[in-house]
């Protein structure tokens, strides 16, 4: 393993992706690319990095739920792109000698993304969404870790407010960044891989030699082949939970059936 990018990173690729969407998996396996640096943790909590982070905030994994957080993640203000980007080339991290390509995964700066496209002029992105059931699943098992949870309401209540925020900004982001960035979805993903790192492989070369059929280590804690859990997590929602995320989703149908989801659908 070799450490310290400084000066070898000639673009950045960031992976714009809620909370709970499989990009923890992505993020493993580009670093395995022979051309990848990585980080040892999310970009927003490497030491050094300079802006509103999930854990200083102390929204966890619900930073988008309510209008107040989003606009202190959007603050342009209080992010220091100049000495991020020296924090994160000192921490990066490559398999092989050669590697020039710095990917960094956080799942708030799909918030910011006109902003790392203005700081980082060559960098491209990937936008990735997944059914907001799974994704609410995920956040609830967390319980209190989760995130603060509005005055009033459930925990699934604020999870789908979160989750709604998070699938605009991708609407927007995908809108926005045009021919600099890859879209699919986790279901795509988990579906069909080989296409998947072909799309990513078409956007950055550098990552041609990206494999999505390999295990991955999961939060540090074991080995997880890429495979399709949403119907599992789905299934794990209560009637009550169920009911919570259906009222708020319901405003947003049409957002929710332009990216092709549904209750149970992928």
């Amino acid at each position: 393993m070799i450490t310290g990018a400084t000066g070898a990173v000639r673009r950045h690729f960031f992976l714009l992706a809620p909370n709970n969407s499989g990009s923890t998996f992505l993020a493993a396996a580009l670093a395995d690319c022979a051309r990848a640096w990585s980080l040892p943790r999310e970009g927003q909590h490497v030491t050094g990095f300079h802006g509103p982070s999930s854990r200083g905030t102390g929204t966890r994994l619900l930073w988008a739920a309510d209008p107040a957080s989003v606009a202190t993640f959007r603050d342009a203000t209080a992010y220091d792109w100049t000495r991020t980007r020296r924090a994160w080339e000192f921490h990066a991290r490559a398999a092989q000698e050669g590697a020039d390509t710095l990917v960094i995964a956080s799942p708030p700066f799909l918030l910011i993304a006109d902003q790392l496209a203005a700081a980082f002029p060559a960098a491209a992105f990937l936008i990735l969404v997944r059914n907001p059931y799974a994704v609410a699943e995920g956040i609830i098992r967390r319980g209190a870790q989760a995130g603060p949870v509005a005055s009033g309401d459930s925990l699934a209540t604020t999870a789908a407010r979160h989750i709604v925020a998070a699938l605009a900004a991708q609407e927007a982001n995908r809108a926005a960044l045009g021919p600099r960035a890859a879209f699919f979805t986790y279901e795509e993903m988990c579906a069909a891989p080989t296409a998947v790192t072909a799309r990513i492989a078409a956007l950055v070369p550098e990552l041609a030699d990206l494999d999505l059929t390999r295990a991955r280590p999961v939060k540090g804690r074991y080995d997880e082949p890429l495979r399709d859990m949403n119907a599992g997590q789905i299934a794990r929602l209560t009637p009550d939970q169920l009911a919570d995320l259906d009222a708020v989703f319901a405003a947003h149908r049409p957002l929710l059936a332009r990216f092709g989801y549904d209750r149970t659908g992928a």
